[in-house]
């Protein structure tokens, strides 16, 4: 949108490098880009929550399992929508940068 157009929405870039639960964005989001330093047997999921405590099955909205070539995906569209706020847990993997939009 060249020639000072307004933008809806503006991203943002978060990085977490632990392995147990971690909150990294609290309130409505999307995801739109991934990338998760590879390993092998690595994993990432994410889940839509307020806190680290709440973190269960029924609230993962995203898991990608992975090698040594670790992940690097972008969501076409909107992405994906996390209601509440975004926690993840990381897998086998030092660390994952995620790419937001809210």
């Amino acid at each position: 949108m060249p020639g000072g157009a307004s933008f809806i929405s503006d991203q943002k870039v978060l990085q977490q490098d632990t392995t147990t639960g971690a909150m990294m964005h609290t309130g409505r989001a999307r995801i739109t880009s991934i990338q998760t330093k590879g390993h092998s047997n690595g994993s990432v999921a994410f889940h839509d929550v307020t806190t680290t405590g709440a973190i269960a099955a029924g609230n993962k909205l995203i898991e990608y399992k992975f090698g040594t070539e670790g992940l690097d995906f972008y969501f076409p569209g909107s992405g994906v929508l996390f209601k509440s706020g975004i926690a993840v847990v990381l897998t086998n993997s030092g660390s994952t940068t995620i790419s937001i939009t809210g």
